[in-house]
């Protein structure tokens, strides 16, 4: 069997499978979790406490596949990207883990965009300058915390941790790399020009682990876990990666479109990154053969959960908006309350509803903000298109298999069929394939296909309708957030 664990944002997951990539019944364990936002712009978490959780998690893991007496032969993890966190030459944190949406490195990305050529460096790195990625947080870590720059002897990311902590190595993978805006992904090496300007040193940034490298447990954690004695680790991956994997989308033609917390629409395919990269997109890699090339929105799950918990909404809520016309509010909502990303990376973006009056109910905010979401993920569709042309659309995430009305919706904006997969943890049904392939018990990922489920046929009337309303969002989106 292998273990599998998904390190996210809001929770870490992990479960055991078998050699066939299938869970193993009754096996599966969820511990939520959120990150601390501080009033500054911050967005962390204790680094012991979140490697105590994913220790709490395989501790429950083992405790109910105790009765199961079959080999674990691997350890197969994936973790959330642009995570960062400083450790000083003893290996104790010198920092809190710093989360993708932790924006107080925003003024920095000003400094970077004056001092280097940001074209130059995205089409190298495959990320624009932005405060979620390493370049912009290690630039203010030194100009705010000096002693804590020079007290760091080395740059992890959240899984490079936990790995060090369990492995006692800080070898980290080529898809975990990739998506700290640090990384040539070309080259598959660190970026030179960027570690030159930021001051690092190779040496305080991880090794890069081979294809199919894997890793022990060191004496402390095999005490702990006997029968993981003589597991093999494979260095974590990332969650989008995996769960484009997860979810069947490897190749050009199928577009994997998630909303979890937060949201992201990507395709991922064997070959080199495009010569040229569309500027709202980032690419990363999921291994030496693979990228993956997308999309992300701040705002997905969370915005939902934030109209639930603010606006006092029916339980019926979505109900009455499938029953509604579209954009029958008269309002345009810009969803960036946690900021924007994909496609205009604009570090300053807030939150605004345009077109309020003393008839606008909270079913109509909601309304609207659910249909901007949409907005946003087809403005990085038109770009996704310049590089690939796919065939279907294929939906995953929490926040869609809860909500088949707001898929519906998204199928209506961006006048695509979507199709919910029916895998409900497609990240970690990606991570262990990954692993499967890296140790030859499986061939072809790509010919490998998780069960599709319900179609979202788009309602052509209302795509038009959506057509002109995205046109007035684009409209207030030049307005507020491209000033200059």
């Amino acid at each position: 069997m292998i273990l599998v664990i998904d390190i996210g944002t809001s929770s870490v997951r992990a479960a055991l499978y078998d050699q066939k990539g299938d869970l193993v019944r009754g096996t599966f364990v969820k511990n939520e979790r959120r990150l601390r936002s501080t009033v500054d712009g911050g967005s962390e978490i204790d680094a012991g406490a979140a490697f105590r959780q994913v220790v709490m998690t395989i501790d429950e893991v083992l405790r109910r596949s105790a009765n199961n007496k079959g080999d674990i032969t691997h350890i197969a993890a994936c973790s959330f990207w642009h995570s960062l966190v400083g450790v000083d030459a003893h290996g104790s944190p010198t920092t809190k883990v710093l989360g993708w949406a932790d924006n107080r490195s925003r003024k920095q990305v000003e400094i970077l965009r004056k001092k280097l050529d940001e074209n130059e460096t995205h089409d190298r790195t495959g990320a624009r300058f932005h405060s979620s990625f390493w370049p912009a947080k290690i630039l203010w870590i030194r100009e705010n915390q000096p002693d804590v720059f020079q007290r760091t002897e080395m740059w992890l990311s959240l899984s490079d941790y936990i790995g060090m902590r369990l492995f006692g190595s800080t070898m980290t993978s080529v898809s975990m790399a990739s998506a700290t805006g640090i990384f040539d992904i070309r080259a598959c090496e660190w970026d030179k020009p960027l570690t030159k300007f930021l001051k690092i040193k190779p040496a305080s940034l991880p090794t890069i682990a081979d294809n199919a490298e894997t890793l022990h447990l060191n004496s402390k954690f095999t005490k702990r876990w006997p029968r993981l004695a003589n597991a093999k680790y494979f260095p974590a991956v990332g969650d989008g990666a995996s769960n484009n994997i997860g979810s069947g989308c490897t190749t050009k033609k199928c577009l994997g479109l998630m909303v979890g917390t937060s949201g992201a629409m990507r395709v991922s395919y064997r070959g080199a990154p495009p010569k040229k990269l569309p500027a709202g997109l980032w690419c990363y890699r999921i291994d030496r053969e693979r990228i993956v090339i997308g999309g992300a929105l701040s705002d997905g799950g969370g915005l939902f959960e934030w109209l639930q918990e603010n606006l006092e909404l029916p339980k019926n809520f979505e109900r009455d908006i499938a029953r509604r016309s579209p954009d029958q509010h008269g309002l345009s909502f810009l969803p960036f309350l946690a900021g924007e990303r994909s496609t205009g990376y604009h570090e300053n973006a807030k939150g605004a509803i345009i077109g309020l009056t003393s008839g606008t109910t909270a079913i109509d905010i909601a309304q609207a903000a659910m249909e901007s979401v949409g907005y946003r993920f087809a403005e990085i569709f038109d770009q996704i298109k310049r590089v690939a042309v796919p065939s279907e659309i294929v939906a995953s995430g929490g926040a869609l298999r809860s909500s088949k009305i707001w898929i519906q919706m998204l199928a209506d904006i961006l006048g695509k069929e979507i199709i919910l997969v029916e895998e409900p943890e497609a990240s970690l049904r990606g991570t262990v394939l990954l692993a499967l392939a890296g140790f030859g018990n499986i061939g072809n990922i790509e010919e490998i296909s998780p069960a599709r489920g319900k179609r979202f046929v788009p309602n052509i009337t209302n795509h038009d309708v959506y057509k002109l309303a995205r046109l007035e969002h684009q409209r207030h989106y030049d307005t507020f957030l491209n000033k200059d």
